[in-house]
């Protein structure tokens, strides 16, 4: 089996820049099937444009435009296209830099396709300094990587408590269900009482319902903005926002600008 040393894809390489143990690389995804591989360090897969399919001998895992995937070193996988177009965006770590910033490699094992909207929001942080690529942008990168790290802790954290059966159809609903989300209707898709949904909520998500619902919208935008092709008022429905001046107030709440600006930014660089 093969096994893919530091920087090393399948694909076309578009832009790649290395610091201090770590690698950032956006790739154009041509093959329709690799073969099984596994690779020297860690990484992560945010997926920028298409489909992929991430298969190990555990599971198949889809993994639309947007989607997060964290793939271990010690996990052999292979990968398949199933869009004409296809990108990715790598974040890849040498274990040197782990050790160096007191990082346990316990917190990296297993892959796993990543719903937390908090580490979504530090990737998409992370790809703009990537296109920005300025004299901050090494020290910013660095920064947020340790707040990867931390975040991806605490989610391991959750993981590991024992969770009500009806969390996990909670989290099935919020991550995947395109129906306008109300407490309504998860206390009616779930048979609990709304009481005890917002009660509960915060325990099992690390914040409140209504502050997930939110981040959840906004990581669904994220990948659309980066197609130009997509009007603002398009991504904003089918993000799930109500109106466009709700968009633009929750999404500068998070990335201190509005969806135009954080576009143009993006775009202009890249």
């Amino acid at each position: 089996m093969r096994i893919l040393t530091k920087g090393t894809y399948y694909g076309k390489q578009n832009s790649e820049i290395s610091f201090n143990g770590v690698l950032l690389s956006r790739y154009d995804y041509t093959a329709e099937r690799t073969d099984w591989h596994y690779h020297e360090n860690p990484y992560f897969m945010y997926v920028l444009e298409g489909d992929m399919k991430d298969c190990n001998k555990r599971v198949k895992t889809l993994c639309p435009s947007g989607s997060l995937m964290f793939n271990n070193w010690q996990e052999p996988h292979f990968g398949s296209k199933h869009s004409s177009n296809a990108s990715g965006f790598h974040l890849e770590f040498e274990k040197n830099w782990l050790h160096k910033h007191g990082i346990s490699l316990e917190v990296w094992e297993g892959s796993q396709l990543i719903h937390n909207p908090k580490l979504h929001f530090l990737f998409a942080e992370i790809y703009r300094e990537f296109i920005l690529s300025d004299t901050f942008s090494d020290v910013s990168v660095e920064l947020l990587l340790v707040q990867v790290c931390d975040a991806l802790s605490d989610v391991k954290q959750m993981e590991a408590l024992k969770h009500p059966d009806w969390v996990r159809h909670l989290k099935e609903l919020l991550h995947y269900d395109g129906t306008p989300l109300s407490l309504e209707y998860l206390s009616k898709e779930l048979n609990v009482h709304p009481v005890h949904i917002s009660r509960a909520a915060p325990k099992y998500l690390s914040m409140s319902l209504g502050k997930y619902i939110r981040q959840q919208k906004l990581k669904k935008a994220i990948p659309l903005l980066l197609n130009t092709s997509n009007s603002l008022t398009e991504i904003t429905y089918e993000a799930g926002f109500s109106d466009q001046s709700h968009f633009n107030r929750v999404f500068k709440s998070h990335f201190d600008m509005n969806p135009s600006h954080y576009r143009k930014k993006i775009i202009k660089n890249s």
